[in-house]
């Protein structure tokens, strides 16, 4: 059973780990995207040499649109030595703009690891 200030401290501790998570994601370096296509979704960061394209969607959609593809990081989810989950790269793709039906700005609350190189 809880005792009352326990009950308390366990709330308190709950609600700040609830309102940190989103402001630590969002205090990243790397901006990451979704490619929403007909058939999936795949969670994008840019390379280093388009990084300069911008940090919005509607930008990169109109390099997409302009250049008919990119080259970019696919992002995943994986387990990191300390034991967290962790939004990683995983692989240089091409996204070629046919097919890809919108690019919106992806939120996670886990750590994101930057590319190396």
């Amino acid at each position: 059973m809880f005792s009352p200030f326990n009950r308390r401290t366990f709330v308190a501790a709950t609600m700040l780990a609830l309102l940190s998570a989103p402001a630590f994601a969002a205090e990243q370096a790397v901006k990451l995207f979704t490619i929403v296509t007909d058939k999936d979704e795949t969670v994008i960061a840019l390379t280093a040499e388009d990084a300069a394209l911008g940090t919005d969607a509607a930008t990169i959609g109109k390099a997409l649109a302009e250049r008919g593809a990119l080259t970019v990081w696919h992002y995943a989810v994986r387990k990191a030595s300390d034991g967290e989950l962790e939004q990683a790269p995983r692989e240089k793709v091409s996204v070629r703009a046919q097919g890809v039906l919108r690019i919106e700005p992806y939120r996670t609350p886990l750590r994101v690891v930057a590319p190396a190189g």
